[in-house]
Formats: C-alpha cells, sequence, structure tokens
C-alpha cells in the first residue's frame, strides 16, 4: 500500500478569463433603414399618384419618356406641344393631336343672355324707382305744409315709370282760375319735389290736363289746349327752381281735356291736373323715337289681333281663309287669294282692334 508520499500530486490550474471590450459597431443598420423607409414613401406617393392622375396625362407621361427628345431636337408633332410656342414644350401633356401655338388658339367666347341681361336693368331700374316713390311718400309725410296735401297726390308705378299726379281739389285749386299762376302749397309741394328727382338719373315728362268745361274767351284763339300746356311749362319751372336739374326735363306737353281721370265725369275737379313721369329707358326710347309705342309692343299687338281674328274660325275656315262668318261679306276679316301663296292676306282694316280704345291708352 502506498503511502501519501506515493500519490501523483495534480497541478492546481487557474483560468483568468480576460474581458476584451469590443469597439463600436458605427450606424450603418440606420442608413440602411432609413433607405427602406425612403423607398417605401416613395413607392407609395407613385401609387397615390398613379391613381389619381387622368388617363389622358398617363398616356402623355408615357409617351415623353418613350421618346424625350424627339419633338425638340427634331420637330414635328408630339404629346404636349399643341399648345405651346415651341416644339415640345406644351404645358398640356393630355394634348397628343396637332401643334398648335398660342396665337393661333381661338379664344372662348363669351355669350351674353340679351333676354336676361335686359330684365335684369328693368328690374334694377323699377327698384330705384320704387325706393324715390319712398322717399316722396316719407317727404310729404314729415312735411306738415305737403302733408295737407296728400289726398290731391297720386303716386303710381306705371308702365313707363313712376307716375307723379297732382290733381286739382274743389276747394283746394293748384292754379288761379282760367290762368297758369301757381298757388303757393302747390309751389312748395312742386319745389319739394324737384329736389327729389334729382336722386335719380331718369328724365322726367311733364303734362297738363284741364276738365271739359270750355275755357272762357276761348273764341280768341286761347282754350282749354294752351292753359294746360302753360300750366305744365309753370310746374317745369317750379320744378328747377326747387333744384332740379333743368336737362332732366325731356318732354312738356298739353293735352288739354281729352284725357280725363274721371271719364264719366268730365267736369270733375280732380281731372284738372300736372301729371309727372319719371321715365324708363323704354318710355325714353320711345319719346325719342317718336313713337307712342314699343316695337316690342306693336308686334305682340299685330299678333294678338291675327289670333282674335282666327279665334271665331272653325280649323276648316282658318285654313281655307274664309271669314268668320263664312265668306266675305260678312264680319270678321276679309281674306284677298295670295296667287301662289298657301297663306290667305288679311285685311287688317277689317279687324276690331281689342282692349281700349286709343282714346283710353294712358300718355
Amino acid at each position: 500500500m502506498a503511502g501519501p508520499a506515493d500519490r501523483k500530486i495534480q497541478p492546481i490550474v487557474i483560468k483568468r478569463v480576460k474581458k476584451v471590450v469590443h469597439g463600436h459597431h458605427g450606424g450603418a443598420w440606420k442608413i440602411a433603414y432609413a433607405d427602406f423607409v425612403t423607398a417605401m414613401m416613395a413607392f407609395f406617393l407613385l401609387m397615390w399618384l398613379l391613381g389619381s392622375t387622368a388617363t389622358g396625362d398617363l398616356r402623355g407621361i408615357s409617351d415623353y419618356f418613350n421618346t424625350p427628345l424627339k419633338v425638340a431636337l427634331s420637330g414635328g408633332s408630339g404629346s404636349g406641344d399643341s399648345s405651346s410656342i415651341i416644339q415640345g414644350g406644351g404645358q398640356d401633356l393630355s394634348r397628343t393631336v396637332g401643334q398648335m401655338r398660342r396665337g393661333e388658339v381661338k379664344e372662348k367666347k363669351d355669350t351674353i343672355n340679351l333676354q336676361a341681361l335686359r330684365a335684369e336693368f328693368v328690374r334694377a331700374e323699377n327698384e330705384r324707382l320704387t325706393r324715390l316713390k319712398q322717399r316722396m311718400e316719407e317727404v310729404i309725410a314729415r312735411t306738415p305744409g305737403l302733408l295737407e296735401l296728400k289726398e290731391q297726390i297720386r303716386l303710381e308705378l306705371t308702365a313707363d315709370g313712376l307716375s307723379i299726379q297732382i290733381v286739382d281739389a274743389k276747394n283746394r285749386p293748384m292754379f288761379t282760375s282760367g290762368s297758369a299762376v301757381v298757388q303757393g302749397y302747390m309751389r312748395d309741394l312742386l319745389r319739394a319735389i324737384g329736389g327729389l328727382l334729382n336722386e335719380v338719373e331718369n328724365p322726367i315728362s311733364l303734362t297738363g290736363h284741364t276738365d271739359a268745361a270750355p275755357y272762357v274767351g276761348g273764341n280768341r284763339g286761347y282754350s282749354n289746349w294752351e292753359l294746360s300746356a302753360e300750366r305744365a311749362n309753370a310746374s317745369r319751372r317750379e320744378l328747377i327752381a326747387g333744384g332740379m336739374n333743368a336737362d332732366k326735363v325731356l318732354r312738356v306737353m298739353g293735352v288739354g281735356p281729352v284725357v280725363p281721370l274721371d271719364k264719366s265725369q268730365p267736369l270733375d275737379p280732380m281731372n284738372r291736373r300736372i301729371a309727372i313721369v319719371v321715365l324708363n329707358q323704354a318710355a325714353q326710347q320711345r319719346i325719342l323715337r317718336g313713337s307712342e309705342i314699343d316695337v316690342e309692343e306693336a308686334a305682340d299687338l299685330a299678333r294678338a289681333l291675327a289670333d282674335k281674328a282666327a279665334a271665331g274660325k272653325t280649323p276648316l275656315e282658318r285654313v281655307l281663309g274664309a271669314g268668320a262668318s263664312g265668306g266675305p261679306g260678312g264680319p270678321g276679316a276679309t281674306v284677298v287669294p295670295s296667287p301662289g301663296s298657301p297663306r290667305p292676306v288679311i285685311d287688317a282694316l277689317a279687324i276690331e282692334p281689342i282692349g281700349e280704345t286709343p282714346s283710353d291708352l294712358p300718355r
């Protein structure tokens, strides 16, 4: 048995682990990740652009990238050059046909609806005249001297414009009897109206009226005609004295007793009156042309007369052109055959006018 000295002594091994600190790896992975994100953003942006671009634009872009310098260098027709002076430098890539310079492009012309424009002008003019009417009513209402004459003042919007009629009263005449001398209260009223008429640019017309009572001394040549004209002119002078521009007067006339306000009582004092009309454009043109009826209104009247002539006929009679009573000589239109024409010629003198007689038409 071996003793302790015979045993092999085992060496003791001590392992010391040396820790090595590695260096910094850098940011290369961040750059790669950033490139990836940028590429994805560009991809989705491209997909969005392709989805929102019109088909014509896509075709133009495709043609441009297929032959980017063909048109610019060699000339000729190509995509996008049809609206530019420089060939191949057009701004609209969707245009693939033709080559046109800007100077040769026909500009779009604006179309104007004349009927709608005229209707808008008439509406605006009526609004101005309505405001003038309201202003006159306000001035008359707040002026004590004029408030007493309220029953003698008639304001009305008519087809010719704003009508201002100052009528006579039994106990309050506008003029001295049988003359053109203006009473004091009438003078104040006319001058107040004259100051208001300058608020609009429309011209005015003055008309003098009398009743049917014959003028005393008419055998010497002076009659209601001269009296009505002188009273209208005296009213014009008072309007100008009140501040109205003298150039606004377009017409001054006297019509005597032929247009009474009350036709059933020609001697009524209210038939003696002064009519001031703030004329609209249509009435102004009729006066300047010297006609009392508009051209369009005359055409409408002619159509109405023709319709009335045909209203009392049967369909066969209207085709044959016979009168309403069954042939020439009866009441209705006189028919004159016109050779070579399928339409009959109607004698307008045989047609009775409709509506009011000429003496009843407003003047």
